[in-house]
C-alpha cells in the first residue's frame, strides 16, 4: 500500500529551531584556551522516504512525503542544541522533534487512510579539532544517536475505523567529521561540511551536509543541503530517510 500525505496545515510555515545537526562552521575570535560556545538557528525542508510493514497488512506501507508536503503536514516541530570547545576538545548535544500527519482519502470517499509520525533524533558527541588552518578546519565527531519514531495507521471504511500503531527506537554509534573550507583572501566565504556514518541497533545510518555560507563578527549565515538514512533488519520500520535543502545562522561567543 502506497502513502502519500496531503494534508493541509497552517502551523509551522518554517521550521526554525536552535541546532548543530547542520554543520555550520564560523571560526570564533578567541584563543585555543578560552571557551568557545556556538548556536545555529535554521530551517530545514526534508523530503521524507521510507517504508514500514504495519501488523495485520500482508504488504509494507511506504512513506512518501515531499518537502512541501512536511510543511502542509507539520503539527509540531522543536530542534535544539548546545556545544562547547577549549582547545581541541569539545562537547556536542542535539534534539530534533518532529509531528507530522496527515490523510487520504480513496474513491468516492468511502475508504480513508491517515498517518501520523512523532520522531525524536538525539545526537550527544564529542569532538577533537584535527586540523585548524585560515583555509580549512576539521573536527573529529564520536558518540551516540537515538532515534525513537512511532508511526499510527488509521483506516476506515464505511464509517468502520482501524488504528495500527507501530512503536520503535534506535541506539547508534556514529563516527565522522565536520568543517570547513574557507575561500578568498578575506575568507569571509566558505564550505561547510559534515559526514557521519553509524551502526547499532539500527544496520546502518549515515548522513551528509554540504554548502555554501557567509562569515560575519558574530557568526555566519548558511545555505546546505543535508541527507540523513537509516537501514533496519528485524524491525516493523524497515527504512527511513529525510533528504532536503536548509538555511541557517550560526552565533558565536
Amino acid at each position: 500500500m502506497n502513502f502519500r500525505t496531503n494534508a493541509r496545515t497552517t502551523t509551522a510555515l518554517l521550521t526554525v529551531a536552535l541546532t548543530g545537526l547542520a554543520p555550520i562552521a564560523a571560526q570564533a575570535d578567541t584563543t585555543s584556551d578560552q571557551l568557545q560556545y556556538e548556536a545555529t538557528i535554521y530551517g530545514w525542508f526534508p523530503a521524507i522516504g521510507g517504508s514500514t510493514a504495519f501488523p495485520d497488512i500482508s504488504s509494507g506501507s511506504s512513506v512518501d512525503v515531499t518537502a512541501d508536503q512536511v510543511i502542509d503536514a507539520l503539527k509540531m516541530a522543536f530542534m535544539g542544541t548546545f556545544g562547547v570547545k577549549k582547545g581541541q576538545w569539545g562537547a556536542w548535544t542535539d534534539v530534533v522533534y518532529a509531528d507530522l500527519g496527515g490523510s487520504k482519502s480513496g474513491k468516492f470517499g468511502y475508504t480513508n487512510a491517515s498517518l501520523d509520525m512523532k520522531s525524536w533524533l538525539w545526537t550527544v558527541a564529542g569532538t577533537y579539532e584535527l586540523a585548524k588552518t585560515p583555509e580549512n578546519t576539521t573536527d573529529l565527531v564520536f558518540g551516540a544517536r537515538l532515534l525513537d519514531i512511532q508511526q499510527t495507521l488509521g483506516l476506515s471504511l464505511l464509517g468502520v475505523g482501524k488504528s495500527i500503531e507501530v512503536t520503535e527506537n534506535f541506539w547508534d554509534a556514529i563516527i565522522g567529521v565536520k568543517g570547513a573550507v574557507y575561500l578568498g583572501a578575506e575568507k569571509k566565504w566558505f564550505v561547510p561540511y559534515y559526514a557521519d556514518i553509524g551502526t547499532g541497533q539500527s544496520d546502518l545510518t549515515w548522513q551528509v551536509n554540504a554548502g555554501i555560507g557567509y562569515r560575519y563578527n558574530w557568526g555566519a549565515v548558511v545555505a546546505s543541503w543535508r541527507y540523513l538514512d537509516y537501514e533496519f533488519s528485524d524491525s516493523p520500520i524497515q527504512s527511513l530517510n529525510f533528504n532536503g535543502p536548509l538555511i541557517g545562522a550560526t552565533f558565536v561567543w
